[in-house]
């Protein structure tokens, strides 16, 4: 294991030195956030029907999914599909180590780098920066106890590796594709429906829910943040966590064998 520690140590110090588009990416999901906050209060306060969800519990959905938008698979790692697109990829195959483990590891910090860059002043600025502005009806609750905060690591924890192994997918997948650019222009479109980041899943068709429920995309925001908020009760999280493991075997299980067809016929770019 250690060499792959040592490329995801590597890889996380190379990637959190982009201070300057992490607060970028702040500031942006901060205005998209607060867009998002202000369209579920208005509807919360234009409806007497009862809804799957409080408007607590939604916040909650709102200002995790915007702190943790990064982790989402929704695109690929520029430099991977570089190495394919240039026939770089030859000295990958040729490297003493495990394809897979090596570029799970790379693709590990590609996922949780960014995310840590711009989670934190986003949970602090929703957590405790808008009470100070008048605003702490719209803030970030805490978790709902103690139960849930732990199982919520658990959960997120689980969602790391789970949108790992989605993007791990389409890295694999770039040996068919080259450029990638059709995942990057396909996967914004249907990670965030199905995670539930553009509308909650539970606030979804009562006719949709069993679809919801048993999709992976779910595992990536709807899981954990629902355990946070105690929409989740302990018993279902647990549940709903081993789900999300499932899950991740399921399609890690895959990538292996879509990279170990692909290695039997490579046919490298660039000669």
């Amino acid at each position: 294991m250690k060499p792959y520690l040592a490329i995801v140590a590597a890889r996380f110090q190379m990637l959190l030195q982009y201070r300057a588009a992490a607060f970028a990416g702040f500031a942006t999901q901060l205005f998209w956030g607060l867009i998002k906050v202000m369209v579920f209060v208005a509807f919360f306060a234009s409806t007497s029907v009862e809804q799957p969800m409080s408007l607590s519990q939604v916040l909650v959905y709102i200002w995790l999914g915007q702190a943790l938008l990064a982790l989402l698979p929704w695109n690929v790692d520029p430099e991977i599909a570089g190495h394919v697109r240039s026939g770089a990829v030859a000295y990958e195959l040729l490297r003493p180590l495990n394809l897979y483990a090596f570029w799970f590891a790379r693709t590990f910090a590609f996922r949780a780098a960014p995310t840590l860059l711009r989670m934190v002043p986003m949970v602090l600025f929703a957590y405790l920066g808008l009470p100070l502005i008048g605003l702490g009806d719209w803030a970030l609750p805490l978790p709902a106890d103690g139960a849930a905060a732990g199982l919520f690591a658990l959960s997120l924890a689980a969602t790391l590796v789970l949108s790992t192994a989605v993007t791990m997918v389409l890295h694999i997948a770039l040996m068919w594709t080259i450029s990638g650019e059709g995942f990057n222009r396909l996967m914004p479109g249907i990670v965030p429906l199905f995670s539930g980041l553009v509308v909650p899943l539970p606030l979804f068709p009562d006719w949709l829910q069993p679809l919801l429920f048993w999709q992976p995309f779910k595992g990536l925001a709807d899981v954990p943040f629902r355990i946070y908020s105690g929409h989740i009760d302990a018993g279902d999280a647990l549940l709903e966590i081993a789900l999300q493991i499932g899950w991740c075997a399921m399609i890690v299980a895959f990538g292996l064998w879509l990279l170990n067809r692909a290695g039997r016929r490579v046919v490298v770019q660039g000669g």
